[in-house]
Parts: structure tokens; C-alpha cells; sequence
């Protein structure tokens, strides 16, 4: 049986649907799972409409701080089991990570720091990255088939940021943070579009400020991920990049399950 799943930072779960964006998206897309990032809500302040969508079961892992953070699973089929966090109170705080069990596979929807604020939230970010490897880790260890998703904030190469030198010395191209995603991979995970696409100056996030988008100055920082045992399973990785609403695109893959 084949499965399809979005992952995207709306940069407000709100925003977005108030501009008539969101749940038409939803409707024409109409994803077998949908992952969202940066929702910044808290799941009572959304309107019914978002909470309870026909055809899907909703979740929400919201930050304790109020319009930050946030991630939200929107799936056709009921997990069997849905988990909110990571186990470790300073991250869980903000809201960063749902994961939805599935009888053939476990996906994890996360949306992790951006380490540009301070050295103290750069330390934070990275640490919350190994945090979360520990965790992955486990759950192959125990037999699950990973997928891995969201806003890493971090551009992997060369290839996918428009200007790495300028960005060189810049959270979310420091070579420490793309030390991490090598390490990442190395333990047995697949960055998906890669596995179709090789092409350099793919990007899934442009500076709003600047007007970026309409420049093509962007990043690649959403990814999907999946772990060696169900790396044969994927059939198809896309970034849909006309999709307007949020400073990201989504991104899309197709699995068999």
C-alpha cells in the first residue's frame, strides 16, 4: 500500500489558514499525513476547523511559551501510538517533536532549534540534535522503520544554501551543525530528495525580509529522513516549491508501507 506524506513550516498554523490557505492546501494535496512546524499555538487558541478536519485525526505538541514553536500530525490513519517530545523537560518545553507509531513504520515530525540568537541557544540547538539522534537511534534499534521529518535549520551543503560563503560563519551553515548532519547520516539515515535528486540549489526556505523567494536566495533546511530498513520503501521525494503561505515550502514523500 502506497502513503504519502507533507512536511511544512507554516510559520504560523493560524496565519495561514486565516489567509484561506491552509485548509484548501489540505483538501487538494490531500497527503496521506500531513507534518506541520512552527504552529505557534496553543492547541485551545485554534479554531474548531483546524482542530477537527474530516478525513483526518489531529495532534498537537504546543510550546509552554505562547505564538512560538509548536508542531502539529494531521493523518488519515490513526497511529498506534502517538508520543509528545523527547523525554527531556528543557526541550519538551518548546514544543518541538511529535512522533506517530504506525503498525509498519514510525515517523517523527520535528521541528528543531535555529541556533542564531545566541552561543547559549546554538549550544542548546546542538545539543537538543544529539538528544534526539539517542532517541532515534533507539527506535531502530528496536526494529521501527524511521522517517525522520521537519525544519532542521540546518543547510547540509554547498548545494543547498544560494550563498554558502557568505553564510559560512552564519547558524544553519556553521561547519559544526553540518558536522552533525553528516554524523546523522552516518548512523544509517537517508536525506530522501537526495536518493532522487542530486541537483544543487533545491530550496525550501527564503528570508522574508529581504524578498528572497522572488530572488531564488534560499535554503534547504526541510528534510525527510529515513532509516536504512525502509530506505527501499520510498518511491518519490519533491519539494513543492509554488506553494505559498509561509517563508518554507512543503515537502513531499511517497512510500509504500
Amino acid at each position: 500500500m502506497s502513503a504519502r506524506a507533507i512536511s511544512w513550516n507554516v510559520n504560523g498554523l493560524r496565519a495561514v489558514h486565516r489567509h484561506e490557505i491552509f485548509l484548501p492546501f489540505l483538501k487538494d494535496e490531500s497527503p496521506d499525513i500531513l507534518c506541520l512546524q512552527e504552529i505557534k499555538s496553543l492547541e485551545e487558541q485554534l479554531p474548531p476547523e483546524l482542530i477537527q478536519v474530516d478525513g483526518y485525526h489531529a495532534y498537537f505538541n504546543s510550546a509552554e511559551r505562547k505564538g512560538y514553536s509548536g508542531v502539529a500530525i494531521y493523518t488519515k490513519q490513526e497511529p498506534v501510538d502517538v508520543v509528545y517530545g523527547l523525554g527531556i523537560p528543557e526541550f519538551d518545553a518548546e514544543g518541538r517533536v511529535i512522533t506517530a507509531v504506525y503498525p509498519t513504520f514510525t515517523l517523527m515530525n520535528i521541528y528543531y532549534p535555529n541556533g542564531q540568537g545566541s552561543p547559549e541557544r546554538l549550544d542548546f540547538k546542538m545539543r537538543f540534535c544529539d538528544a534526539f539522534l539517542k532517541v532515534a537511534d533507539g527506535r531502530v534499534k528496536d526494529g521501527q522503520n524511521l522517517l525522520v521529518c521537519g525544519d532542521v535549520n540546518t543547510a547540509h551543503t554547498e548545494g543547498d544554501i544560494a550563498r554558502p560563503k557568505e553564510n559560512s560563519k552564519t547558524s544553519g551553515f556553521l561547519p559544526t551543525e553540518r558536522a552533525w548532519m553528516d554524523e546523522f547520516l552516518s548512523h544509517g539515515y537517508s536525506d530522501t530528495l537526495r536518493m532522487f535528486d542530486d541537483t544543487p540549489g533545491i530550496y525550501s526556505y527564503w528570508d522574508m525580509k529581504s524578498r528572497a523567494r522572488d530572488r531564488d536566495i534560499g535554503w534547504r533546511i526541510d528534510y525527510f529522513f529515513v532509516s536504512d530498513s525502509f530506505k527501499a520503501n520510498v518511491t518519490n521525494a519533491t519539494v513543492l516549491r509554488d506553494q505559498l503561505g509561509s517563508d518554507h515550502c512543503p515537502i513531499s514523500i511517497a512510500f509504500d508501507t
